[in-house]
């Protein structure tokens, strides 16, 4: 603790402190935080607490780990036989409840509060808590009801049980164990899984990506663009409608229940509101609201930001090879959605990541993305005009609470799909827009961009440097931003086609758009 924080001593000893920390004190994967704001008051995962350590160092007056195993008289020893017999048999349902929703209030359920009820998520999640402690059936150490039901949907989904089997399947444990706290039915074991928040929407979509069999197209049997069934073909005329295969299935994750859920933690409800409360103001950017983005938006929507509660997100999307073989050329794409309003240390980690829908394979849908987020936009939408009840596990009140979607992440290819500016070209370059210097290469065949030197100063003397560069000296302003506003005049009157085989349109407009994004 005495060595200099930036030192590799001091990164070594805060790397074997959390080694015996989580040997000898850590609860849920967690241990408490040293850090010196926390004071061993909070508790959080390893990775929090090295970025906070290796950021701010140690609570000086903490010199002797009484928090964290350093007073036990020796190590936890276990048996080898038991340790490895109860590690593959006993579930940690307590920290999977934990991660779900995350640290919701214990004290909620009986506490005085305003006289309010009790929220739907918080009340799913006591009686998640009443059967993870309810044994499977008298005398039952390695499962527990909830447990003994979560590892049954595993071993449906891992073997491909299809409903029907899975209920036999259930009536046929029931029939051996008569006293086991056990599910009768399919239904029944599924509501388990869906106030775990592990349930999702299953929307059909065309196979060529022109449209979803959703809302009023929800009845369609053919698509009404290009005139393709919804469905698998079967070999059999007579099949009816109950055994046909979907030819593409969206999976998407709704948004609400995420968000109501993150707010039934006190501490996460405290960190919702740091960019506004306790955000140091010393003109340094640590946080998207230091950004002039975020600025301009409070600026712009003062009804908005006058609540810090309210939920800023960002979106970002790329694809994977689930099959991970490279002989397989297959595209799947999942889209995240970040929670900005969060602290700026813990937006981006795993647990606060939300995955908002899986856009099947097995190609890209380049352009045709826009189509797979109707759900998202339908949500985002009802979010920004309409508001929803969300409790605050903090105040013990309900609020009602906005969400916006502030901008996109992405890599470069990826930056065409959303926004529609095609990245190839001879005005790739989105920052020089409509003014990109580009020069086609005959013999590579390839696009070369110049004139970068027009961003330096006007005196600099590279942009008088012709030997350098294409032989002419650069003497051009900086290109002006294309703003928000000009691209709504240029996309307005731009019509979208989404299908397979019709990417191609007439060269009437030269501009570099591809199509005009559904969040414009």
């Amino acid at each position: 603790m005495n060595c200099l924080i930036w030192s590799d001593e001091f990164e070594r000893g805060v790397k074997y402190f959390l080694e015996k920390a989580f040997e000898r004190a850590s609860q849920r994967n967690e241990i408490l935080c040293p850090y010196r704001d926390y004071k061993n008051q909070h508790w959080r995962y390893g990775d929090v607490v090295e970025d906070h350590l290796l950021s701010r160092g140690f609570l000086p007056s903490y010199t002797k780990s009484t928090f964290h195993g350093e007073n036990a008289s020796s190590r936890k020893t276990h048996n080898p036989i038991n340790d490895d017999e109860g590690s593959n048999m006993r579930d940690d349902i307590d920290g999977l409840l934990h991660d779900m929703f995350i640290n919701v209030d214990a004290e909620s359920r009986h506490g005085e509060g305003v006289g309010e009820r009790l929220p739907e998520d918080a009340t799913k999640f006591f009686k998640l808590l009443e059967e993870a402690k309810q044994q499977l059936y008298s005398g039952c150490e390695n499962f527990s009801k909830l447990s003994f039901t979560i590892r049954l949907f595993l071993f449906k989904s891992l073997h491909g049980l299809s409903n029907a089997a899975f209920s036999n399947l259930l009536v046929f444990i029931k029939e051996i164990f008569r006293f086991a706290q056990i599910p009768e039915s399919f239904n029944k074991a599924i509501n388990v899984i869906r106030d775990l928040g592990l349930d999702y929407d299953k929307i059909h979509a065309c196979p060529n990506d022109c449209m979803l069999f959703w809302k009023d197209n929800e009845k369609y049997e053919i698509c009404s663009v290009c005139g393709t069934s919804r469905w698998k073909s079967v070999g059999d005329a007579s099949t009816n409608a109950s055994s046909k295969i979907p030819s593409k299935v969206l999976r998407y994750f709704p948004l609400k229940p995420m968000l109501q859920r993150m707010f039934m933690c006190p501490e996460t409800t405290v960190s919702m509101k740091w960019h506004a409360n306790e955000q140091p103001n010393e003109g340094d950017l640590r946080h998207p609201a230091d950004g002039q983005a975020w600025k301009d938006f409070d600026h712009l929507y003062l009804d908005f930001s006058r609540d810090p509660r309210n939920v800023r997100l960002g979106l970002s999307r790329d694809d994977f090879n689930p099959f991970r073989t490279m002989s397989i050329s297959h595209s799947t794409w999942p889209v995240m959605l970040m929670n900005y309003s969060l602290l700026p240390w813990i937006y981006m980690k795993p647990e606060y990541v939300m995955l908002s829908m899986i856009i099947p394979g097995p190609s890209s849908p380049i352009n045709d993305l826009d189509m797979y987020l109707q759900p998202l936009l339908d949500e985002l939408n009802e979010l920004w005009e309409s508001r929803i009840d969300i409790y605050d596990a903090k105040t013990k009140q309900t609020f009602k609470m906005r969400a916006t979607l502030m901008w996109t992440v992405s890599d470069f290819p990826a930056l065409a799909m959303l926004s529609g500016w095609s990245t190839k070209g001879k005005l790739a370059c989105p920052t020089c827009n409509h003014n990109t210097c580009s020069q086609y290469l005959k013999h590579s065949r390839k696009m070369c961009y110049l004139g970068h030197q027009k961003f330096l100063p006007r005196d600099y003397p590279l942009r008088k440097d012709r030997k350098s560069f294409d032989g002419k000296g650069e003497h051009r302003p900086v290109p002006i931003y294309l703003s928000g506003i000009k691209v709504l005049e240029e996309l307005r009157v731009f019509n979208n086609v989404f299908e397979k085989g019709k990417k191609k349109r007439s060269r009437d407009n030269k501009g570099p758009w591809k199509k005009r994004f559904f969040f414009f």
